[in-house]
């Protein structure tokens, strides 16, 4: 209904978002479409003109399909770049990365935590769909907690289509020998399948943690500037290849240890404690600091600076796919204003975070969308992008932007939905339904917010609007059915 639905949109600062079709795979491995860069001769046509234009000769306009880059950032707050807010956080390359595409301010990670959040990326569905999906986080190795093999994922179905597909960094959906990302569709893996490694020694609580493909190795670069350049060096490798890519670069930072570019003497610190048995060493409780922060984001920065380079220089640049995110809120020295909440809450603080595409090719540059987005709405926009189905047996749970996007159409009109063993909630529009323990501590309470006025989360409407709580919480369980039960 429309009071519950609201009317978020787009701001295009001069430019509306590009026009396109998005297309199957043809034989030859293209997808035709109306591709329209800032200041083309085409910017300036009406719809109807493009689209008569494109039925009477889509061969030419018909375009190579793209690659797709896709970088988290981890424990990565919503205002912690410089395009989004902060104060102190210089972040040049991303910020410059924002202009040049679409930066969207409500958009959402699938979970508050970092692996269900990765669940929810890889196959586009409910993290509570698979049972290694109800770990918050998965912290050990077992054979229950991981995305099974034979389990379509993002780079299967890619790959099954003609992509070359690779991970850099961190995995955290399961552990050998049960689970890695070569037994789910990518070809290339490098990094660490647990949750936190340090960043120089690579330990975590149950040894050296950093496997290429899945056999151990030994790096003692600082982890964030080592995957950086060895997607540097895959995007570098795939200039000579016809075939289309996938790449998969997953930073750890800026989660803790908090550790920046140059603290080897921290790193020793902390390496020496998790071999003697501390194991709560890399959450680093004692340690940390604003500047310490500021200048691990800034590293992050920098090593994605380092892969766009790469990715210019090669000339692949107006056909890749970017799109940058991260696997939930911010921690401990993260920025978050306006946002309540952090890490592991359902609170904005806990699930909104910084959400930027771009692709040359098919997207104008200085677009704002303040269209609510979840993460598993970017598995289905890649999948149609590429011309790829889901699997048979295995429908999404995300909503494709790809018509948004690309052709101006409305935005998908659809519900966010988070779960966690103790918290649920559920965002309609302007709308969005909470329940559980209060921030601070209390007892569990069911709210009601109206996030265009009071992101904050505030003013509880629940008394004022009844109908509009009721609405929300019947939807939330209406999917709560169909997931899997968290064990009592």
């Amino acid at each position: 209904m429309a009071e519950d639905q609201g009317a978020p949109g787009v701001t295009r600062r001069g430019a509306g978002a590009a026009l396109g079709t998005v297309a199957a795979a043809t034989a030859a491995g293209t997808v035709a479409g109306v591709a329209l860069g800032a200041g083309t001769s085409d910017a300036s046509a009406s719809d109807s003109t493009l689209e008569r234009r494109f039925r009477a000769n889509p061969q030419a306009t018909s375009a190579r399909r793209p690659n797709f880059l896709v970088i988290l950032g981890d424990d990565l707050g919503w205002a912690d770049l410089g395009c989004y807010g902060s104060p102190h956080i210089r972040t040049p390359n991303l910020d410059r990365l924002a202009r040049q595409g679409v930066r969207f301010t409500d958009a959402y990670s699938a979970a508050a935590v970092c692996s269900p959040t990765r669940f929810g990326l890889y196959t586009g569905r409910y993290p509570g769909r698979l049972r290694g999906g109800l770990e918050e986080p998965i912290a050990r190795p077992d054979k229950l907690h991981g995305i099974p093999p034979g389990h379509p994922t993002l780079a299967s179905l890619l790959k099954d289509s003609g992509y070359a597909t690779a991970m850099f960094g961190k995995w955290h959906c399961g552990f050998l020998p049960w689970y890695s990302p070569v037994k789910s569709g990518w070809d290339t893996f490098f990094g660490n399948l647990s949750g936190a490694v340090d960043y120089y020694s690579k330990v975590t609580s149950t040894g050296v943690d950093l496997f290429e493909g899945e056999v151990p190795v030994e790096d003692l670069g600082y982890y964030t500037d080592t995957i950086a350049a060895r997607a540097a060096d895959f995007v570098r490798e795939r200039r000579d290849h016809d075939d289309p890519w996938l790449l998969n670069l997953n930073f750890t930072t800026p989660h803790w240890p908090w550790e920046a570019p140059g603290d080897r003497e921290v790193s020793a610190q902390i390496t020496a404690r998790v071999k003697a048995g501390d194991s709560r060493a890399l959450w680093h409780e004692d340690g940390g600091s604003l500047d310490t922060y500021r200048a691990m984001v800034e590293s992050l920065d920098a090593a994605v600076g380092r892969v766009l380079r790469a990715l210019r220089e090669t000339g692949q640049e107006r056909d890749t796919f970017v799109l940058f995110s991260s696997d939930n809120g911010g921690e401990r020295f993260s920025h978050q204003w306006p946002l309540s909440g952090q890490k592991a809450s359902l609170n904005e603080g806990g699930i909104r975070v910084p959400n930027i595409l771009r692709w040359p090719a098919r997207v104008r540059p200085r677009q704002v969308s303040r269209v609510p987005v979840i993460t598993q709405d970017w598995t289905a926009t890649i999948l149609e992008v590429a011309g790829t189905k889901p699997a048979a047996g295995f429908p999404l749970d995300g909503h494709s932007l790809a018509s948004y996007l690309l052709r101006g159409t409305r935005e998908p009109q659809h519900d966010l939905f988070w779960r966690t063993k103790s918290s649920r909630a559920l965002r309609r529009g302007r709308w969005k339904y909470l329940s559980g323990p209060v921030e601070g501590g209390g007892a569990t309470t069911e709210r009601l917010y109206d996030l265009t006025i009071d992101p904050r989360e505030q003013a509880n409407l629940a008394l004022r609007d009844p109908e509009v709580l009721k609405r929300l919480k019947a939807r939330w369980e209406e999917i709560d059915k169909e997931l899997l039960p968290y064990a009592s």
